[in-house]
Formats: structure tokens, sequence, C-alpha cells
């Protein structure tokens, strides 16, 4: 036997051979491990899967894993003319009725828990056309690109001549071995409990146990084990036995003595009725937790158990679960406040409703079945509820008798659990006409609530990041004014819908010198938290390059750099305008981005922008380039992210010419045109995407609201600048700003005529919601705000302009430098 790989299978053992660990009737067959990634692709083969299959590892790796393990459809039906216990092998009368779904579709769209079956595969490489084959699949969860395990053994190997042997392989199981050629097998192998899930702690410490020894991956088969997902594989019947079997086990189950008719001679009842819970676990576990919405899941959770396993089902959840938040470590205690977020029931309508309605909150006394509960976290059964017990529970409804409704049944609390942290419990409770709970439901009420657990526990922490990238994603996300220098903005943002509700999309506008705006919409590409923090330092260092005023196509070079430097994870689209009011002018660059779309107030005509699409930002080593679009008052510019425009099967085109239709489409106010753009385009359905919109209207600054003046190098134009300022605000009637406007215009003229060298100084004047006032020069050091002393001949003229203005700040030019300062106009 090589005790390090799969390739040589291990004898058969006898019964003797397990009397040290209880197990009778054991024997053990290699299996073929096949790992498949997100992708669909196989990632590992063993070489019990080049043994099974015929497919030698250097082919296998990298292959669809649906092309190299096809199931070949429809199974045959059992013969009826077959003896009852005759046994098929794997020829033409076999009966498959395997659980969960087919192998298939387990490789096609993954799965949320284990699953088994039989299947029988067409194998071209092998000499035999068709191969019998039990498979298991397991989800794999972490970090890595793993995501599902998937086992597979030949049925041929599990063959028993003598009908003694039958019995012994009705129960099979796999086990995952230590020493297999799979990359962190160690690290599986140590967290088997967690691959089969249904099994107890004591029988997956036993199997890792056995697996240890052996160093490779088996099946092991016995009579008397209990196994979570396992596939119907052995014995063909006929339909009439089948039938039989089921109804004993619901005899079983409920406690009622099994009818003659229905017992066949060696027919192992209990096995039946283990038989018929496993089903039910299996249905239950392909119910639940098909989302992360963690409402959906509390209701896919109550609605499971109703009325099959309980007739009534009550879950309380804690308050942080609830709200999505994390909580403190440690057992609960009768201060922690609990939730009751769902109850189902088969009573009649509103019964329950009053009494304990959905949503209250309420903590559990120490004397309770439910404090036992959730403090050990393991099941508490109570056969009856006594009117003791009944009248101890009732006190802790107020003002309202529950009595009724609980006294006389057989109750069932079992703990919501996930990581060994208790969520919450649910309560479940049967009619007193109703076989009562027995330790078997004692043990798949745990069962159940384990995966329940795990699945609320998902939603929680899904709840809990998406509510984290939200409040992130809002803070980041700017409250920008409605008015700016020559433009109205009106801006719109839609949190995409199921799994992509957070993602990188934002916009922005930006005050620049000179009376300008820059424009900005972006999108990272991704959703989640991660890129809701990328969303924020790209804003942040648009913002930042844009206050210094570089020219759209540097700043998305630079923009592109800082990308680079934070790490090749992340690609983001950007649009990035800067709309000049008095020279009617947009200067725009794009990287990557949707073009915006332009309407025109003359003839109310939209259109795209034909711009230069650029790499989008985190290529690296893309130029940029920047256009010019003259503009004319009144036009508006409209930019928005891809989530409004772009529909799954749908052409991008259609909707950017929807885009452009609803755009023009004449509207009261610009809140008005952005509702517009979104009616008609998020009414498609189909979006999954988040959406940032920015809307301008571009109305300009009329030349009689702006005055210009060049200052010749000589001190003595200091006082003409002065005079100028005073006589050009008394025309526009603002002579209450005029003294304080004529004195900071002092200070400013004078420094810029000590610091200019060859060029004239350029004073400007520009009326709009502000009085805004800029002096240029040919110096390119911008000046600092200092701390003047009573003695100091410098650094007195900023502290004056701060002292004053409303606003103030300095930025480079192509020439040089400008500073400017704005005054609040007066109230008319």
């Amino acid at each position: 036997m090589d005790r390090g790989t799969d390739r040589d299978a291990p004898p058969s053992r006898g019964a003797g051979s397990d009397a040290a660990d209880g197990v009778a009737d054991a024997g053990r067959v290699p299996l073929a491990v096949v790992v498949v990634d997100r992708e669909g692709l196989v990632s590992h083969w063993s070489t019990g899967a080049r043994r099974l299959f015929g497919v030698v590892k250097e082919e296998a790796i990298g292959r669809s894993a649906i092309d190299l393990l096809p199931v070949s459809g429809a199974l045959p039906e059992p013969d009826d003319d077959l003896p009852d216990g005759g046994h098929g092998g794997y020829g033409d009368h076999a009966a498959y009725d395997g659980l969960g779904p087919g192998l298939d579709s387990s490789l096609d769209r993954g799965l949320g828990y284990p699953a088994a079956g039989r299947a029988r595969l067409t194998v071209p490489e092998r000499d035999r056309d068709r191969v019998d084959v039990l498979w298991w699949a397991y989800p794999l969860v972490g970090p890595g690109t793993e995501r599902l395990l998937v086992l597979a053994a030949d049925a041929a190997g599990l063959h028993q001549d003598d009908p003694a042997d039958r019995a012994a392989v009705e129960r099979i199981a796999p086990g995952f071995a230590l020493h297999t050629d799979f990359p962190g097998a160690e690290g599986l192998a140590g967290r088997l409990p967690e691959i089969l899930p249904s099994m107890s702690v004591g029988e997956s410490a036993r199997i890792v146990a056995q697996i240890l020894e052996l160093g490779y991956p088996v099946l092991e088969f016995s009579q008397n084990d209990r196994v979570p997902v396992t596939p119907d594989w052995g014995v063909a019947r006929r339909v009439e036995r089948r039938v039989r079997r089921e109804r004993a086990a619901r005899a079983v189950a409920e406690g009622l003595p099994v009818p003659e008719d229905l017992v066949d001679e060696g027919e192992d009842l209990e096995y039946v009725a283990v038989r018929e819970r496993l089903e039910f676990l299996n249905e239950v576990s392909g119910k639940i937790g098909t989302s992360l919405d963690l409402s959906r899941t509390i209701l896919e959770v109550s609605r499971a158990v109703v009325p099959r396993f309980t007739d009534v089902a009550g879950t309380y959840l804690r308050e942080q679960v609830v709200a999505g938040e994390g909580f403190p470590d440690g057992v609960p205690d009768t201060t922690t406040m609990w939730h009751r977020v769902a109850v189902e029931h088969t009573d009649e309508p509103g019964r329950w409703d009053d009494v304990v309605p959905v949503g209250e909150a309420m903590p559990f006394p120490a004397h309770t079945p439910f404090f036992q509960c959730m403090t050990t976290g393991e099941p508490v059964l109570v056969p009856r509820i006594s009117e003791q017990l009944g009248h101890a529970i009732a006190s802790q409804f107020e003002k309202r008798d529950i009595r009724p409704l609980i006294t006389g049944r057989s109750m069932l609390v079992v703990p919501l659990k996930a990581r060994n942290v208790v969520l919450g419990f649910m309560i479940l409770l049967r009619h007193p006409e109703r076989a009562v709970f027995n330790d078997m439901d004692r043990v798949t009420g745990a069962e159940l609530a384990a995966r329940a657990g795990l699945v609320l526990d998902n939603a929680r922490m899904y709840t809990y990041q998406e509510s984290v990238a939200e409040t992130l994603q809002d803070s980041m996300l700017p409250h920008i004014p409605p008015r700016m220098a020559g433009c109205d903005i009106a801006t719109r943002y839609l949190p995409g819908t199921l799994l992509g509700r957070v993602g990188g999309d934002w916009f922005d506008s930006v005050k620049l010198p000179g009376a300008r705006t820059a424009l900005v919409v972006g999108d990272v590409m991704g959703h989640g938290l991660n890129s809701a923090a990328m969303m924020g330092q790209l804003r942040t260092a648009v913002q930042t390059m844009a206050a210094l005023d570089l020219p759209p196509a540097q700043l998305l070079r630079n923009l592109d750099d800082l990308a680079q430097r934070l790490g090749d994870t992340y690609l983001a689209t950007c649009l990035y305008a800067v709309y000049d009011p008095i020279e009617s002018e947009l200067r725009i660059a794009n990287a990557g981005h949707i073009p915006p779309v332009l309407v025109r107030a003359v003839d109310g005509r939209s259109e795209l922008l034909d711009l230069p699409t650029g790499a989008p930002i985190g290529v690296g080593g893309v130029p940029f380039e920047a256009v010019r679009v003259r503009v004319e008052p009144g036009d508006r510019l409209v930019m928005c992210t891809d989530g409004l425009v772009e529909m799954r099967g749908e052409d991008i085109g259609v909707g950017l010419a929807t885009l452009c239709e609803s755009a023009a489409h004449p509207a009261a106010s610009m809140d008005d045109a952005c509702d517009t753009i979104i009616r008609a385009l998020n009414t498609r359905g189909g979006r999954k995407d988040d959406v940032a919109l920015l809307m301008a209207r571009l109305n300009g600054i009329e030349p009689d609201d702006v005055a210009e003046w060049r200052l010749r190098l000589d001190p003595a134009e200091v006082g003409r600048a002065r005079a100028v300022v005073r006589e050009q605000l008394h025309d526009w009637g603002l002579t209450k700003l005029a003294d304080a406007a004529e004195l900071m215009v002092s200070e400013l003229v004078t420094n810029a005529l000590r610091h200019s060298q060859r060029r004239p100084v350029a004073l400007r004047l520009v009326r709009g919601d502000t009085l805004l006032c800029e002096v240029d020069d040919d110096d390119h050091e911008l000046p600092t705000l200092l701390s003047a002393g009573a003695g100091d001949e410098v650094g007195r003229g900023l502290r004056v302009v701060s002292t004053l203005a409303r606003e103030w700040g300095t930025s480079r030019t192509g020439a040089g430098k400008s500073v400017w300062f704005e005054l609040t106009l007066p109230r008319r």
C-alpha cells in the first residue's frame, strides 16, 4: 500500500478490524479527487481521477469540469421483473434515486450546500463507454480560488455478490486524506467537520483519524454509521417497495406504530427513518440561502420547516444581527435583547399576530428554556409544555395571555449558531394531537439550525459589509451646491440592486480660479467595500489636483500614475471637464468613460460628444488627450456612469440613444430634467449596477459682468488699480463693497508689481453670484500666509485679504500665478 498517494486501492476490512471504534462490516475503496475553481475549470486532478476517467493530470488541469465529467442524461428505471433485493450492479437494470441535484448542475451552477448522487458518465478515453459513478460535491469557502470539491468512485468497486454483504454497503461516506497530492490537503483534513457539516464532532474526529492513518482519499461504507449526504447507490428495488419504505419512515417519524403490511422481512426501520430525515435536511438546504438578503433568508429558514417538521416556528435573533452589526464576544445573558423576526404557523390566520407580533424585542430570564438554549448552544426538548411552564413563559408577555397558544404542545428550542457563536434561536411547536418531539427530532432540529445559522451569518456579514460600504460611499459623495460660477448643477446617485448595491461610482464639482468649474464623473470597476474605498481615494486625488488647476489631460495622467502606485487591483473610468463661463468653452478629457451628452439650447438638439476614449485609470503608460468644445448660454452637459445606460443582453448603443433622447426632453427645472432621464433609463429592468448622474446648465457670464485691466510694472499703477476698481463697483451698484475691495486690490497689486519680472500685471473683476477679483503676474512662486508682527514690513497683505474676503486662494497659471478673492454681494 502506498500511503502517500491514492495510487493503489487498499484491501477491504472485515468486521473484526473496526472493533476499536465501533464500526462493523466496513470496507474502503479509493476515490477520485477533483477540485473546480470559480470559473468552472479543473484546478486539481488526482491520480484516482486519472484511473477512473482515463485523463492524465496534464490534460485535465485548466479544462472545463463539465467537459471532463459529462453526464449522459436520464438514468434507467428499475426493472419490475427483478425480484426484490436483486442487485443490478452497473448493468441496465440498476435503480438510481440518489439525493441532490445532477452532477452537471453542480458543476455548472455551483452549490451552497453539500450534495451527492449517482451518475452514468460517458468517458470516451476508457474502453467502456459508460462508467457507473458515485459522486459527492462540497462547496469550499475561503480566500482561495477553489470553489467546489468533487469526489467520485466507481460503483463497480462496491459490487457485493453475497446477499449477507449487501446491507453492509447501504451507508457510505467519503474521507479526505492528509497526504494526497492536492495542495493544502492538510488544512482540508483538519477542517473535515466544515467540509461535511452534517457530521457530528465525534463522527468527524473518527474519520479524520482514519484518513490521517491511511494517507489517501477513501470511500468508507458500513452498516451502522449514519452519514449526512449519501447517494442512493446500491440495491435495485421495485417501486412498490420504495413506496412502502417511505410510508414506514413517515410512521416512525410521527412516533406511530408501523402497519405490518409496510414491513419487509429484515427491513431496518430506523435506517428508513434516518434516510427520511436526511432527505428532509437536503431538501431544506436547497430552500435556504438562495440570496444574501437577511430578511429573505430569515423567511426562508422559517418557512422551510412548517408544516413538515413543525406546526409553529418562531425565529429570534440578536439585536445586532438584525441590524447587520458586529457584537461583543461572550455568552448572552439576561440583558441580551432578542428580536422576533418571523413567526410561521399552520393555525388560523392572525391567531399569533397580536400576541407575538414580528418585530418585538425582549430579553429572556434565566429560568426559561430559551435562556438555557442560548447560553449552552444546545437544543432544549420539552415533550409537553405543562401549565406551570406555560405560565412561566407567559409571564414575559405583559398584558397578553400566551398560554392558550403553547400549553400542551410539544416544544423544541434549537440554537442558530455560526462559528460557535449563538446568533439566535428557533422555537418549534407541534399541535397536541401530533407526535411529540423525540431525540431524533432533537438531532434533526440541531442540524437544521446549524445549516440555517451559517446561512444567516453569511447574510449578516454581507449586510454588515454592505452597510459599512454604503456609509463610506455616502460620506464620500459630495454635497454639490446647486449653483456654481456661471452654471447650475443637479445630481443623482442610485445604488445598484441585488448583489451590486454598493460600488465605486462618483461625481463631483470643484471650484477653479477664473470663475471656472471642474465637473467630474468616475466609476471604479467592481462593487463592495474595497471599490467604495478606492473611489474615495481617487475622488480626493481629483479634488486636490483640480485645485492646483492642472489641465484635464495632465490631471488624468497624474491620476493614472497615482492608481499605479496604489496597486494594480482596480481600474476606473473618469470623465473630467472644465467649464469656463467667460470664454463659453469646455475642455474635456476622457479615461475610458462613456461620452457625455450636450443638449443645445438653441434648437434642443442633443448629441454625444466625440471624444478620444482613452484607457481606464490604472492601465498605466497610456496618453490622454483633451478637446475644446464651444458652448452657448443655456446649453446642458449630461455626464453619467455606464450603470445608467448599460443593460445585460442589450447593446449599449440602445442605452446611449435613450440617454440622448431623454436628455433633450424639455423640463421645468434641472431636477425635473434629471428625473426624466432616470425614468427613461431605470424602468427597463435588469439594472444591477449603481448609477451616478451629473447635469450642468451652462449659463455663462455676460461680457458686461467682466472688467479687465493691464497694469504696467510701475508702483504708480497701484493707485490706478484702486481708482478703476472703485469706479467699476460704482457702475455695478456695488458701492458698499468698494472700501474693502479697494484695500485688498491695493495689497495684491503691490505684491504682484514687486514680484513680476517682465509681463504686465492683469487685474480682473467678475460679477456673478459673488464679486470675484483676480490679480495675475508672471512669477511662479505662490505666496503663503505668514504671521506678521507689529514691526514686520512683509506678510501683512495676505493677512488683510484673509481677514476681509469671503474666500481667497492662489494657483499657478501657464504664465505664472494668480491670486484671487471673493466678496459676498449685498442683498438687494
